[in-house]
């Protein structure tokens, strides 16, 4: 059985750093905005269709609208599984080849019209969507569109396309988001035909029902081998695989997702993507456009909170008028709509810019992932607030009692996987930070590193003057401070004004941070959160003006409702800013730090007096008689071969 790697945090921090992309090849807005500039014309006039795009899109959406119209959500969520016949019928749709280009048999869409497409699907139930999205966004069909040889595209695609369900197996039991202690191994063969894949993966979303993976495990280094993470492509019924187990969760009650143990089975040599060592790259690189799936799904979740927020809170009736009447209410309604222009907006931009492909957009979907996510879950939670009991209580339940069987409950509990799918958002902000600083890092040379000595820190000390020398004078003053600027942007003007301002405020927040902490940097992750959260905010607000802007010139009628939705939306998060940057330096960072190392020390069990915890010792995974670091052998052991204590709870009963 495979065991899991033990590295250093510094050669975890050197995988990271060596898997991510380094250089810059094209222009990034987001990237600008954290330096402190503000690149409106990367943006302006906002990015469409083309015409002809747009009738393909929307005919493809009526035909996807007429299928999805024949589907029960409620089923769904009865049965915690998808109806084979729904699967059929979005295979035969075309729906699992979305994006898989014509000539392998797929519809060769764009971005936009597989993210309207999630949208749309989501709506009916989100396990749909996230049975699509895990096909192809970071299932078989992404990593070889990206590194897969033309005979691996002709081999795979066909199927994809066909309806042949994909899935994406990284994670482990012991592993999350540190692959550098990934556990999973591929070992070559003697005659250097094959592999041999051992190891167990955990939340292999799609891995129960799939016909194809996508299998990340380290090839040991040797002779003729270069060795470390790579990718396969792995026939889901190969000798020596085994589901083990379907998962259940608080949500996404249709997803099919497992625990997959592999024991010695072998993958044609062929079946590499890329090169021995470039897996984590290639799942990093992938990940820059797929991580949109989870933004337009959110989105279209935000646009069914509307509806029934709005809805709601017309017809239901309290102390003489509607609820939506009443200013607690009225404040919740707004920033649900103001939000949900928002989302669309940079839902929009961020697919469309990834059609085009001028620009850099990894920060730019990573953002949207990061705000999308987080903003819903609120979103989410304010609907179940509106709609009071209604919102408690089950759509199944509401039903019976003969009301509108709204799943208002289901959502909150759907959205919230959100905050954790595809990078949970506490790991999203560093890996922003890291984007959002590389200028500073790459100024500071031996400043930001740990192990330099005095006299390299010293020598990178004199470089880096150089690079500020010239820079931080460009964040003093620039077209913020102008009255008239952006003025073909009406009322919207003073908020591009504020996001332009800002963006020079954030890029000398950094530098302080930077010049304070130098290495250290690093480990202030409350700092960089605040950073990239007022990042996250100020992009949002350019997306939804540069769209209000160019509906207004498109059709004025809507257009003055988007520069309404618009000028709230950036109002709310003009204080939502100012509170983050406040945020930067008065806080209780060092504070939270010391008390949270006090409770793990055990410090305050005292505090823990007086419950009763019904999950200690009733689960094999953490049963105290064994320990709870462990190997992914000694995990499946406590999983399925070791005894329960005498008086301990079954499983069923759990």
């Amino acid at each position: 059985m495979a065991q899991q790697a033990q590295v250093t945090e510094e050669q975890a921090r050197a995988l990271a750093e060596e898997s991510r992309e380094s250089g810059w090849d094209k222009p990034s807005f987001a990237k600008e905005l954290f330096l402190g500039r503000f690149p409106l014309d990367l943006i302006h006039p906002f990015p469409r269709p083309s015409d002809a795009d747009e009738e393909r899109i929307a005919a493809f959406l009526e035909k996807l609208r007429d299928v999805l119209r024949t589907m029960d959500g409620s089923v769904i969520e009865r049965d915690a599984q998808i109806p084979d016949e729904y699967v059929r019928a979005l295979a035969e749709l075309g729906c699992f080849g979305m994006k898989i280009p014509t000539e392998y048999g797929g519809l060769g869409m764009s971005q936009v019209a597989y993210n309207r497409a999630l949208m749309m699907v989501t709506t009916v139930h989100p396990s749909i969507g996230a049975l699509l999205s895990a096909h192809q966004s970071i299932g078989v069909p992404e990593p070889l569109k990206l590194a897969g040889t033309d005979e691996q595209k002709r081999r795979f695609l066909p199927r994809c396309a066909a309806g042949a369900i994909s899935a994406f197996l990284l994670t482990e039991p012991d592993v999350g988001s540190d692959p550098a202690r990934l556990g999973a191994t591929a070992t070559p063969t003697e005659d250097g035909q094959a592999y041999l894949l051992d190891g167990l993966k955990l939340w292999t979303t799609n891995g129960v029902v799939a016909e194809l993976l996508v299998v990340m495990a380290r090839v040991p280094k040797s002779e003729g081998h270069r060795g470390g993470i790579s990718a396969f492509v792995v026939e889901a019924d190969s000798p020596g695989i085994t589901v083990e187990r379907r998962n259940q969760f608080m949500g996404l009650r249709g997803i099919e997702n497992g625990l997959t143990r592999m024991h010695r089975v072998r993958v044609p040599a062929e079946n590499l993507i890329g090169r021995e060592g470039d897996g984590l790259k290639i799942a990093l690189t992938t990940l820059n456009v797929g991580r949109l799936a989870l933004p337009a799904m959110a989105t279209g979740s935000a646009k069914w909170s509307l509806k029934i927020a709005r809805e709601w809170s017309r017809e239901r009736v309290q102390w003489g008028k509607p609820v939506g009447k009443h200013e607690a209410v009225a404040r919740q309604i707004a920033y649900l709509a103001a939000t949900t222009y928002a989302l669309d907006a940079v839902v929009e931009l961020s697919g469309q810019m990834a059609d085009e492909g001028r620009n850099d957009i990894r920060i730019e979907a990573a953002l949207a992932k990061l705000w999308a996510s987080e903003t819903t879950c609120r979103i989410a939670d304010d609907l179940v607030q509106i709609r009071g009991g209604r919102g408690y209580e089950t759509a199944e339940s509401l039903a019976a009692r003969g009301e509108r069987a709204a799943p208002v409950e289901q959502q909150l509990r759907d959205l919230r996987i959100n905050r954790i799918f595809e990078g949970s958002s506490e790991i999203m902000r560093l890996l922003i930070a890291r984007e959002a600083v590389d200028a500073h890092l790459t100024a500071a040379g031996d400043l930001a590193k740990p192990d330099a000595d005095l006299r390299q820190k010293a020598s990178a000390a004199i470089g880096a003057s150089g690079f500020y020398a010239k820079w931080l004078p460009k964040l003093v003053f620039g077209e913020g401070q102008r009255p008239t600027s952006y003025s073909e942007f009406g009322p919207l003007a003073s908020h591009l004004r504020f996001v332009e301002r800002s963006s020079r405020k954030l890029a000398r927040n950094t530098f302080y941070g930077m010049a304070r902490w130098q290495a250290n940097l690093e480990q202030k992750q409350g700092f960089l959160g605040r950073i990239v959260d007022i990042g996250a905010e100020l992009f949002a607000m350019a997306a939804a003006c540069v769209r209000a802007e160019a509906q207004r010139a498109a059709d004025p009628a809507i257009g003055k409702q988007a520069y309404e939705l618009a000028e709230l939306f950036c109002a709310q998060a003009t204080l939502r800013v100012e509170e983050l940057f406040r945020g930067l330096w008065s806080n209780t960072d060092s504070q939270d730090v010391r008390l949270a190392n006090d409770v793990l020390d055990d410090r305050y069990l005292w505090l823990e007096g007086g419950i009763l915890d019904q999950s200690e010792g009733t689960g094999p995974w953490i049963a105290p008689w064994e320990p709870r670091e462990s190997t992914d052998a000694n995990l499946a052991r406590r999983f399925y071969d070791a005894p329960a204590p005498a008086g301990a709870a079954t499983e069923a009963a759990l």
